[in-house]
């Protein structure tokens, strides 16, 4: 109470949509109530009762942007603050003085953004009363159940899965859950070392298990390859037994060949010819596969043969690794250390990059959102048509549905595996995972069944509330008209994304590492503070410690509305399939706002250790137990439960159509009408392209016509398509002499990542010349004299341009595509990027490449070499934290 300056204001007016409101202000320690008499109606008869007195309850994490704005006695004016909400809510306070206004104001900033601990929060006070004080959300889901529920349990091991408890004590990986499925031939040897290859140890585990075909969709992070191509046999290992699983794919006669290098032609499909619009399957297909899909031969049995296993005819299987990233994005990682599959090590699959914009972007986009709407509680104009379009939010949505479409059509219609990952792995693959189910199995399209999917892929599998929804507020978001006010730094990072590099880089490189660890945990807190070491969480802590307690502070760069817009896809399905659904918009819409609100404890936490470190079941409650006692309120009385695959319209499996894609008008506070007057608002024939434009900025959509959802892809023979289709600058653009020969309009992609790269390393050169770092590791006195630039020779070797490299191995195989590399550039027309293999080989550098990386390049790769063995977080990982997610 002691930040509540006044605890009532009366004489208050309220504007909303252009309405006003008079009324009374109660400031209170997690609400702000107005109270109001409404007007009463035009028509109503002169004996009416008077209309109720009415309450508008406002909770403080749900404030997004509150602007005081005072007015001087002689402008006659009254002092008003204006405020935006989360659920996309305005108000605009209007106070007979300007002091009173100012009490307020700063009353609301103590009470958002000062509190700076998660257990001060409305979760942790808050007592319902009845009936919802019966209810145990806590209780709907268990993880072995559910397992149990897909087919997997220890009496029922001939599916080919298993529960593995090596992260019981979320030792093994932090943010995963205590209960991981994995192949039965793998054993939990072989996933402690498969998890040195995998950022944060977030192996592939089973998230779904195909009832009809066992075929799977599991989910993971990146893998660490790096610059110099590191691989993992124990990674390659469990990947091959994934692909394993389904026994009954097999067909009846075993192939004369038991090699395990041979990939069949039929196995690979080209990912952007998929046109499955239906859940049915063919009968019979008329020509059966030369071979079968190919795997380790330790992790194939006798039993694959057994004739008393299920055949399934109709579609010839292609396991599929889905990397959600841009390409180019994808690639870049590699400068740190991370990366993407090296198809060349993952026989039998093919891997397609979606093209789904980062945290970043999609943060951006929904601000523009709100700058198209943000005029909503003084006027009721329409929103602005042109922001909307701009902010490009429909067409996000667009892509992350059709790359679900293709998950789904690849598990349920190809019957083949699926794995899923983006840099991370709890962001863009928790959408395309629990999205992807939704499609496949109709139990997620219930009530419970929902529940049980947002607990196991969102709060089981570590995707980051409290970093993704500024739970906490922050400074930024509280301004005063007509004054300058010095903030402080938010500890976000210069900025020049490569000073924050080196910062970080010069504490690594300086250190003596010693650590035999074999986790790699990165510090996931909000500042160096809160840093803990691997080595001391086995150490007794008080138990009255954990990240509720912790000080912590809102990092505005981290959030994003990733939650926002799986719930914005589960909307747009909803609305195409008005009767397969048991829950209805309403219920979406009030998830979303439990989410920001803070009532309920589910959400408040980034993964589940911490939810159980900070015993958020005895503490708080469960947000299920507000729609549990309230069940009816959320019904869908159009849903119909009856499964028919013969019947069309009620198939098991549903699919987004195409070009239906519309703004959630409900959610966003307007109309149908004033949302989407136009219809559908992306058209089949424009899908985005999300990579690199020739504004040089990632994430930067545009629509393209006929473009589809996968921007490239790979296999163990090839890559087709892989890249931007846009036109970016080539990779002589950037410190390198201009060809004298006329090129391409058309860029290639590799170019794009080849100029992207070089950047990178010319950043790094410059930064070690001015921090004084040595090729070992020693620390000079720089030159007053000295440039920053690096020499052309040393700039030449760091990066070449694709034709360079292009050049340098046609000379060892086929001198038909070689150029000279100072006068021309390849531009092959004809054929897709990064088709021809030499170009590949640029792109993904063998493990010991003969290319001079340039001053520190293997002083780097050692420290990436280390990293890999032994892990042992520094205090600067929170700086190396943030230039990794700026670059994804």
């Amino acid at each position: 109470m002691e930040r509540i300056r006044v605890s009532k204001v009366e004489g208050v007016y309220l504007l909303r949509r252009g309405t006003r409101l008079d009324g009374t202000l109660h400031l209170m320690p997690h609400h702000m109530v107005f109270s109001y008499l409404p007007s009463a109606p035009a028509d109503a008869p002169p004996d009416a009762k008077p209309p109720r007195q009415k309450e508008t309850w406002i909770t403080y994490p749900m404030i997004n942007y509150c602007c005081l704005k005072p007015c001087p006695p002689m402008l006659r004016q009254e002092a008003s603050i204006r405020i935006r909400c989360r659920d996309f809510t305005f108000f605009a306070f209007f106070f007979p003085d300007e002091k009173k206004a100012r009490d307020v104001y700063d009353s609301i900033r103590a009470l958002s953004c000062r509190i700076g601990r998660l257990d001060k929060l409305l979760a942790f006070s808050y007592q319902p009363k009845p009936p919802e004080d019966q209810q145990n959300g806590w209780a709907i889901y268990d993880a072995r159940r559910e397992w149990k529920r897909l087919g997997i349990s220890p009496k029922d091991t001939e599916k080919g899965w298993r529960v593995s408890e090596i992260n019981i004590e979320y030792k093994y990986s932090a943010t995963y859950p205590a209960l991981l499925v994995v192949p039965t031939n793998v054993s939990d040897s072989v996933l402690r070392y498969a998890g040195e290859y995998r950022s944060r140890q977030r192996i592939p585990a089973l998230v779904y298990r195909h009832p009809v075909n066992n075929c799977s969709i599991t989910r993971s992070s990146q893998p660490t390859p790096g610059l110099r191509g590191n691989r993992n046999a124990q990674d390659e290992r469990l990947v091959a037994a994934i692909w394993a699983t389904n026994r009954g794919w097999k067909p009846a006669t075993a192939p004369s060949s038991a090699s395990a290098d041979f990939t069949p032609d039929s196995s690979v499909v080209n990912l952007n010819e998929s046109s499955a619009n239906s859940s049915f399957v063919g009968t019979l297909d008329a020509e059966r596969p030369k071979a079968t899909r190919t795997t380790a031969d330790d992790l194939t049995g006798s039993s694959e043969t057994d004739p008393d296993l299920p055949k399934v005819y109709g579609a010839q299987q292609r396991n599929l690794i889905v990397d959600a990233r841009p390409t180019v994005n994808a690639y870049a990682m590699q400068a740190v250390g991370l990366g993407s599959e090296r198809m060349d090590y993952y026989p039998g699959a093919e891997k397609a990059y979606l093209g789904i914009d980062n945290i970043h972007v999609m943060r951006k986009s929904l601000d523009t959102v709100i700058d198209a709407l943000k005029e909503s509680d003084l006027v009721s104009f329409t929103p602005n048509r042109q922001l909307l379009a701009k902010s490009n939010w429909i067409k996000h949505i667009a892509n992350i549905l059709e790359g679900t479409a293709l998950i789904a059509r690849t598990v349920g219609i190809m019957h083949s595996h699926v794995l899923i990952h983006c840099s991370d792995g709890w962001d863009r693959t928790s959408q395309l995972s629990a999205l992807s189910q939704i499609l496949l199995d109709p139990y997620y399209r219930t009530l419970e069944g929902f529940i049980v999917l947002v607990e196991k892929d969102w709060l089981s599998f570590g995707h980051m509330f409290r970093h993704r929804s500024g739970f906490l507020s922050h400074e930024k978001w509280f301004t005063i008209e007509n004054e300058k006010i010095e903030r402080k730094h938010d500890g976000q990072g210069g900025s020049n994304p490569f000073e924050n590099a080196l910062r970080g880089a010069r504490g690594l490189f300086n250190r003596h590492n010693d650590s035999n660890e074999s986790l790699n945990q990165l510090p996931e807190t909000n500042s160096t503070d809160n840093v803990t070491d691997v080595a001391d969480t086995a150490l007794p802590k008080p138990a009255h410690v954990g990240a509720a307690e912790e000080h912590r502070v809102t990092k505005v760069n981290e959030l994003s509305p990733v939650f926002h817009q799986f719930l914005d896809c589960v909307y747009q399905l909803h609305y195409q399939y008005p009767t397969r659904f048991e829950f209805n918009e309403r219920f979406l819409k009030r998830l979303l706002y439990h989410l920001y609100s803070c009532q309920y404890g589910t959400f408040l936490f980034d993964n589940e250790k911490e939810r159980v470190d900070n015993r958020a079941k005895e503490r708080t409650r469960s947000v299920w137990d507000y729609f549990l006692c309230r069940k009816q309120e959320f019904m869908n009385p159009k849903y119909d439960p009856d499964i028919d695959d013969a019947v069309r319209g009620k198939e098991r499996m549903i699919f987004p159509r195409k070009g239906e894609v519309r703004w959630w008008a409900e959610y966003f506070g307007r109309t149908d009408e004033e949302m989407n007057s136009f219809g559908p608002q992306a058209p089949s024939n424009l899908i985005p392209q999300t990579s690199n434009a020739s504004s040089g900025r990632s994430g930067t959509s545009t629509p393209i016509p006929q473009e589809p959802i996968v921007t490239g892809t790979e296999t163990a023979e090839g890559a087709t398509g892989a890249g931007t289709t846009a036109s970016p600058p080539p990779a002589f653009a950037v410190g390198d002499q201009s060809p004298n020969h006329s090129v391409s309009n058309t860029p290639k992609p590799f170019d794009a990542a080849a100029a992207l790269g070089q950047d990178l390393r010319q950043g790094v050169l410059a930064g070690f010349e001015k921090l004084g770092i040595t090729g070992n590791g020693s620390r000079v006195a720089k030159p007053a004299a000295s440039s920053s630039e690096p020499t052309e020779d040393v700039r030449r070797d760091a990066v070449k341009p694709s034709s360079d490299y292009s050049t340098d191995r046609s000379s060892h195989t086929s001198a038909d595509k070689s150029v000279d590399h100072a006068t021309q550039q390849s531009t092959d027309e004809g054929a897709g990027p990064l088709t021809d293999p030499t170009v590949r080989e640029a792109t993904e550098p063998e493990p010991t490449p003969d290319v001079d990386l340039g001053l520190g390049a293997d002083l780097v790769e050692t420290k990436v070499e280390n990293r890999s063995r032994s892990r042992k977080p520094s205090q600067n990982r929170e700086v190396k934290d943030e230039v990794e997610m700026d670059m994804q």
